[in-house]
């Protein structure tokens, strides 16, 4: 029996495939630049994460963080950064990081094109 290894990456290192560019929209930049001039704190940074939940299996987070760990992604804009961990980027990539306000509220909201399903306020996920 001979055995045959098939690559899908087209000879490319499958971690240049997975590095795809996240976005940081202008009005998410404007909104997190308000947010922390509200606080007084310049060292705050918007971390985005990903966790297991909501009702299509993932769900999407977002808190205020004052450091950027080892392996983390960052996106600056603005005078403002995005943070992302190694584990949500990889769900996240080629994502685009949004601020919507409309009749429903206002929130930051995940354009993510590696989103099979998505729940109907789009707070939950599935690849």
């Amino acid at each position: 029996m001979v055995s045959v290894n098939i690559s899908a990456n087209f000879g490319k290192p499958l971690n240049a495939v997975a590095e795809t560019a996240l976005e940081f929209s202008d009005n998410a930049a404007r909104k997190v630049k308000q947010l922390i001039e509200e606080e007084g704190n310049p060292d705050l940074k918007l971390r985005v994460f990903v966790q297991g939940g909501g009702c299509s299996g993932f769900q999407y987070g977002f808190t205020f963080d004052e450091k950027v760990n080892e392996g983390d992604h960052t996106v600056e804009k603005d005078g403002v950064t995005l943070v992302v961990d190694p584990m949500s980027y990889e769900y996240l990539a080629g994502s685009e990081i949004d601020y919507k306000e409309s009749l429903e509220g206002s929130m930051f909201v995940v354009n993510n094109p590696n989103a099979t399903t998505t729940c109907g306020c789009g707070a939950s996920f599935a690849v």
